[in-house]
Protein backbone atom coordinates (compact mmCIF):
# COMPACT_ATOMS: atom_id res chain seq x y z
CA UNK A 1 0.00 0.00 0.00
CA UNK A 2 1.50 3.36 -1.01
CA UNK A 3 1.96 6.12 1.54
CA UNK A 4 1.41 9.85 1.08
CA UNK A 5 5.19 10.32 0.86
CA UNK A 6 5.35 7.66 -1.89
CA UNK A 7 2.62 9.52 -3.78
CA UNK A 8 4.48 12.82 -3.57
CA UNK A 9 7.70 11.19 -4.78
CA UNK A 10 5.79 9.82 -7.78
CA UNK A 11 4.37 13.28 -8.48
CA UNK A 12 7.83 14.83 -8.34
CA UNK A 13 9.16 12.19 -10.74
CA UNK A 14 6.27 12.52 -13.22
CA UNK A 15 6.11 15.97 -14.89
CA UNK A 16 2.49 15.37 -15.97
CA UNK A 17 1.16 14.81 -12.44
CA UNK A 18 0.24 17.97 -10.47
CA UNK A 19 1.41 18.32 -6.89
CA UNK A 20 -1.08 19.78 -4.41
CA UNK A 21 -0.27 23.25 -3.04
CA UNK A 22 -2.36 25.30 -0.62
CA UNK A 23 -3.02 29.02 -1.01
CA UNK A 24 -1.85 30.92 2.09
CA UNK A 25 -2.18 34.46 0.75
CA UNK A 26 -4.01 36.25 -2.05
CA UNK A 27 -2.59 39.73 -2.61
CA UNK A 28 -4.42 42.09 -5.01
CA UNK A 29 -2.02 43.82 -7.40
CA UNK A 30 -4.48 45.55 -9.74
CA UNK A 31 -8.20 45.37 -10.53
CA UNK A 32 -7.70 42.21 -12.61
CA UNK A 33 -4.48 40.81 -11.13
CA UNK A 34 -3.52 38.98 -7.93
CA UNK A 35 -0.40 37.35 -6.52
CA UNK A 36 -0.97 33.90 -5.03
CA UNK A 37 1.38 32.55 -2.36
CA UNK A 38 1.41 28.74 -2.25
CA UNK A 39 2.93 26.17 0.08
CA UNK A 40 2.88 22.39 0.30
CA UNK A 41 2.63 20.48 3.54
CA UNK A 42 4.65 17.55 2.21
CA UNK A 43 8.31 17.58 3.39
CA UNK A 44 9.65 16.56 -0.03
CA UNK A 45 7.10 18.49 -2.04
CA UNK A 46 8.82 21.89 -2.10
CA UNK A 47 9.72 23.29 -5.48
CA UNK A 48 13.12 24.82 -6.22
CA UNK A 49 13.26 27.03 -9.30
CA UNK A 50 15.45 29.54 -11.06
CA UNK A 51 14.34 33.01 -12.24
CA UNK A 52 12.35 32.91 -15.47
CA UNK A 53 10.89 29.43 -15.13
CA UNK A 54 7.15 28.74 -15.16
CA UNK A 55 4.76 26.16 -13.77
CA UNK A 56 1.44 24.74 -14.90
CA UNK A 57 -1.26 25.70 -12.39
CA UNK A 58 -4.25 23.36 -12.27
CA UNK A 59 -7.63 24.36 -10.89
CA UNK A 60 -9.57 21.19 -10.14
CA UNK A 61 -12.58 20.85 -12.41
CA UNK A 62 -11.59 23.83 -14.58
CA UNK A 63 -8.22 23.21 -16.23
CA UNK A 64 -4.62 24.34 -16.14
CA UNK A 65 -2.60 27.25 -17.46
CA UNK A 66 1.12 28.15 -17.66
CA UNK A 67 2.11 30.94 -15.26
CA UNK A 68 5.61 32.28 -14.67
CA UNK A 69 6.90 32.10 -11.10
CA UNK A 70 7.10 35.60 -9.60
CA UNK A 71 8.54 34.82 -6.16
CA UNK A 72 11.96 34.72 -4.55
CA UNK A 73 14.10 31.82 -5.88
CA UNK A 74 15.78 31.67 -2.47
CA UNK A 75 12.54 30.48 -0.85
CA UNK A 76 11.81 27.00 -2.20
CA UNK A 77 9.09 26.42 0.42
CA UNK A 78 7.03 29.35 -0.90
CA UNK A 79 5.78 29.61 -4.48
CA UNK A 80 4.37 32.89 -5.77
CA UNK A 81 2.51 33.40 -9.03
CA UNK A 82 1.06 36.64 -10.33
CA UNK A 83 -2.10 35.97 -12.33
CA UNK A 84 -4.14 38.26 -14.57
CA UNK A 85 -7.80 37.44 -15.19
CA UNK A 86 -8.12 36.69 -18.92
CA UNK A 87 -10.01 33.38 -19.20
CA UNK A 88 -11.77 30.60 -17.33
CA UNK A 89 -8.72 29.13 -15.60
CA UNK A 90 -7.09 32.44 -14.69
CA UNK A 91 -10.47 33.72 -13.43
CA UNK A 92 -10.76 30.65 -11.21
CA UNK A 93 -7.22 31.26 -9.93
CA UNK A 94 -8.00 34.91 -9.19
CA UNK A 95 -11.18 33.90 -7.34
CA UNK A 96 -9.61 31.17 -5.22
CA UNK A 97 -9.43 32.04 -1.54
CA UNK A 98 -6.93 31.45 1.24
CA UNK A 99 -6.99 27.74 2.08
CA UNK A 100 -7.86 26.70 -1.46
CA UNK A 101 -5.88 23.95 -3.16
CA UNK A 102 -4.15 24.18 -6.54
CA UNK A 103 -2.31 21.54 -8.51
CA UNK A 104 1.19 22.54 -9.63
CA UNK A 105 3.37 20.93 -12.30
CA UNK A 106 6.92 22.06 -12.84
CA UNK A 107 9.02 24.04 -12.78
CA UNK A 108 9.66 24.10 -16.52
CA UNK A 109 11.65 26.03 -19.06
CA UNK A 110 14.84 28.02 -19.35
CA UNK A 111 15.88 30.83 -17.03
CA UNK A 112 17.18 34.37 -17.05
CA UNK A 113 20.98 33.90 -17.32
CA UNK A 114 21.93 35.66 -14.08
CA UNK A 115 25.16 33.68 -13.95
CA UNK A 116 26.20 35.09 -17.30
CA UNK A 117 25.27 38.56 -16.04
CA UNK A 118 27.92 38.60 -13.31
CA UNK A 119 30.27 41.60 -13.57
CA UNK A 120 28.01 43.08 -16.28
CA UNK A 121 25.64 46.02 -16.16
CA UNK A 122 22.09 44.64 -16.01
CA UNK A 123 18.98 46.17 -17.59
CA UNK A 124 15.61 44.79 -16.46
CA UNK A 125 12.91 46.08 -18.84
CA UNK A 126 9.27 45.15 -18.25
CA UNK A 127 5.93 45.98 -19.78
CA UNK A 128 2.69 45.42 -17.88
CA UNK A 129 2.46 42.02 -16.22
CA UNK A 130 5.90 41.29 -17.69
CA UNK A 131 7.40 42.50 -14.41
CA UNK A 132 6.17 39.29 -12.75
CA UNK A 133 8.54 36.88 -14.58
CA UNK A 134 11.38 39.39 -14.05
CA UNK A 135 10.83 39.89 -10.32
CA UNK A 136 12.74 36.69 -9.33
CA UNK A 137 15.77 37.89 -11.34
CA UNK A 138 15.68 41.29 -9.62
CA UNK A 139 15.44 39.63 -6.19
CA UNK A 140 18.34 37.28 -6.98
CA UNK A 141 20.56 40.12 -8.23
CA UNK A 142 19.73 42.34 -5.24
CA UNK A 143 20.52 39.43 -2.93
CA UNK A 144 23.99 39.12 -4.52
CA UNK A 145 24.48 42.76 -5.40
CA UNK A 146 28.29 42.82 -5.25
CA UNK A 147 28.54 40.29 -8.10
CA UNK A 148 27.03 42.57 -10.73
CA UNK A 149 27.69 45.96 -12.31
CA UNK A 150 24.98 48.59 -12.46
CA UNK A 151 21.34 47.50 -12.13
CA UNK A 152 18.50 49.41 -13.79
CA UNK A 153 14.82 48.45 -13.65
CA UNK A 154 12.65 50.11 -16.32
CA UNK A 155 8.91 49.49 -16.09
CA UNK A 156 6.07 50.64 -18.34
CA UNK A 157 2.32 50.12 -17.86
CA UNK A 158 -0.86 51.43 -19.46
CA UNK A 159 -2.11 53.45 -16.49
CA UNK A 160 -0.96 54.04 -12.88
CA UNK A 161 -3.71 51.65 -11.75
CA UNK A 162 -1.97 48.82 -13.64
CA UNK A 163 1.26 49.03 -11.62
CA UNK A 164 2.31 45.74 -10.01
CA UNK A 165 4.49 45.15 -6.95
CA UNK A 166 4.29 48.76 -5.78
CA UNK A 167 5.84 47.91 -2.41
CA UNK A 168 8.78 46.28 -4.18
CA UNK A 169 9.22 49.22 -6.54
CA UNK A 170 9.25 51.59 -3.56
CA UNK A 171 11.79 49.44 -1.72
CA UNK A 172 14.03 49.08 -4.78
CA UNK A 173 13.92 52.83 -5.34
CA UNK A 174 15.02 53.32 -1.74
CA UNK A 175 18.32 51.57 -2.37
CA UNK A 176 21.41 53.42 -3.54
CA UNK A 177 22.83 50.56 -5.64
CA UNK A 178 20.28 50.49 -8.46
CA UNK A 179 18.05 52.72 -10.59
CA UNK A 180 14.29 52.31 -10.97
CA UNK A 181 12.27 54.23 -13.57
CA UNK A 182 8.54 53.88 -14.21
CA UNK A 183 6.36 55.28 -16.99
CA UNK A 184 2.70 55.01 -18.01
CA UNK A 185 1.01 55.25 -21.40
CA UNK A 186 -1.85 57.33 -20.02
CA UNK A 187 -1.73 59.35 -16.82
CA UNK A 188 -4.67 59.61 -14.45
CA UNK A 189 -5.49 62.06 -11.69
CA UNK A 190 -2.68 62.22 -9.16
CA UNK A 191 0.06 60.67 -11.33
CA UNK A 192 3.23 62.77 -11.22
CA UNK A 193 5.59 60.40 -12.95
CA UNK A 194 6.67 59.90 -16.55
CA UNK A 195 4.26 59.42 -19.43
CA UNK A 196 5.40 57.60 -22.56
CA UNK A 197 6.69 54.28 -23.83
CA UNK A 198 9.23 52.35 -21.80
CA UNK A 199 12.07 52.92 -24.28
CA UNK A 200 12.07 56.64 -23.37
CA UNK A 201 13.49 55.61 -20.01
CA UNK A 202 16.72 54.23 -21.49
CA UNK A 203 18.22 57.72 -21.64
CA UNK A 204 17.57 58.12 -17.89
CA UNK A 205 19.85 55.30 -16.68
CA UNK A 206 23.58 54.62 -16.86
CA UNK A 207 25.00 51.50 -18.47
CA UNK A 208 27.92 50.49 -20.70
CA UNK A 209 26.33 48.89 -23.81
CA UNK A 210 29.22 46.54 -24.73
CA UNK A 211 29.25 45.27 -21.15
CA UNK A 212 25.47 45.13 -20.66
CA UNK A 213 23.03 42.24 -20.47
CA UNK A 214 19.30 42.94 -20.78
CA UNK A 215 16.32 40.91 -19.58
CA UNK A 216 13.07 41.97 -21.28
CA UNK A 217 9.48 40.79 -20.77
CA UNK A 218 6.20 42.24 -21.99
CA UNK A 219 3.98 42.23 -25.07
CA UNK A 220 5.84 40.81 -28.06
CA UNK A 221 5.75 44.06 -30.03
CA UNK A 222 7.17 45.91 -27.03
CA UNK A 223 10.01 43.41 -26.68
CA UNK A 224 10.79 43.69 -30.39
CA UNK A 225 11.03 47.49 -30.21
CA UNK A 226 13.10 47.40 -27.01
CA UNK A 227 15.52 44.83 -28.46
CA UNK A 228 16.02 46.87 -31.64
CA UNK A 229 16.70 50.03 -29.66
CA UNK A 230 19.16 48.26 -27.37
CA UNK A 231 20.95 46.86 -30.41
CA UNK A 232 21.14 50.35 -31.91
CA UNK A 233 22.68 51.57 -28.64
CA UNK A 234 25.41 48.93 -28.87
CA UNK A 235 24.11 46.05 -26.74
CA UNK A 236 24.92 42.71 -28.38
CA UNK A 237 21.83 40.79 -29.64
CA UNK A 238 23.29 37.76 -27.88
CA UNK A 239 23.13 39.63 -24.57
CA UNK A 240 19.47 40.60 -24.91
CA UNK A 241 17.12 37.97 -23.48
CA UNK A 242 13.36 37.88 -23.98
CA UNK A 243 10.57 35.87 -22.40
CA UNK A 244 8.66 34.33 -25.32
CA UNK A 245 5.31 32.96 -24.16
CA UNK A 246 3.14 31.49 -26.91
CA UNK A 247 0.48 28.78 -26.65
CA UNK A 248 2.14 26.58 -24.04
CA UNK A 249 -0.07 23.61 -23.21
CA UNK A 250 1.72 20.48 -22.01
CA UNK A 251 4.99 22.10 -20.79
CA UNK A 252 7.21 19.19 -21.92
CA UNK A 253 7.37 19.62 -25.71
CA UNK A 254 4.92 16.79 -26.37
CA UNK A 255 1.73 18.38 -27.73
CA UNK A 256 3.32 20.81 -30.23
CA UNK A 257 1.03 23.76 -29.43
CA UNK A 258 3.94 26.07 -28.61
CA UNK A 259 6.14 25.26 -31.61
CA UNK A 260 8.04 28.41 -32.60
CA UNK A 261 9.92 27.67 -35.80
CA UNK A 262 12.31 24.88 -34.92
CA UNK A 263 11.83 25.39 -31.17
CA UNK A 264 9.25 24.42 -28.61
CA UNK A 265 8.84 27.36 -26.24
CA UNK A 266 8.01 25.22 -23.19
CA UNK A 267 11.20 23.21 -23.69
CA UNK A 268 13.64 25.60 -25.43
CA UNK A 269 12.22 28.75 -23.81
CA UNK A 270 10.53 30.76 -22.52
CA UNK A 271 13.78 32.70 -22.04
CA UNK A 272 15.53 33.04 -25.40
CA UNK A 273 18.17 35.39 -26.75
CA UNK A 274 17.19 38.07 -29.21
CA UNK A 275 19.94 36.81 -31.52
CA UNK A 276 18.17 33.45 -31.77
CA UNK A 277 14.61 34.75 -32.34
CA UNK A 278 14.93 38.14 -34.06
CA UNK A 279 13.85 36.83 -37.47
CA UNK A 280 10.79 35.11 -35.98
CA UNK A 281 9.43 37.86 -33.73
CA UNK A 282 6.20 39.32 -34.98
CA UNK A 283 5.58 36.53 -37.49
CA UNK A 284 1.97 35.35 -36.88
CA UNK A 285 1.17 31.65 -36.54
CA UNK A 286 4.83 30.64 -36.70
Amino acid sequence: MSTTADTVETQVANPMVPRPFRVIEVRPEAADTVTLSLVTAHPNGEMSFVPGQFTMLYVFGVGEVPISISGDPGQSRLLQHTVRRVGAVTSALCDIGVGGEIGVRGPFGTSWPTGRAKEKDVLIIAGGIGLAPLRPAVLEILGNRDRFGSLSVLYGVRTPEDLLFEEDLHAWRGRFDNEVEVTVDRSTLGWRGDVGVVTTLLSRVSFDPPNTIAFVCGPEIMMKVVARELTDLGVSPGDIFLSIERNMKCAIGFCGHCQFGADFICRDGPIMSYASVAARLGVPEL
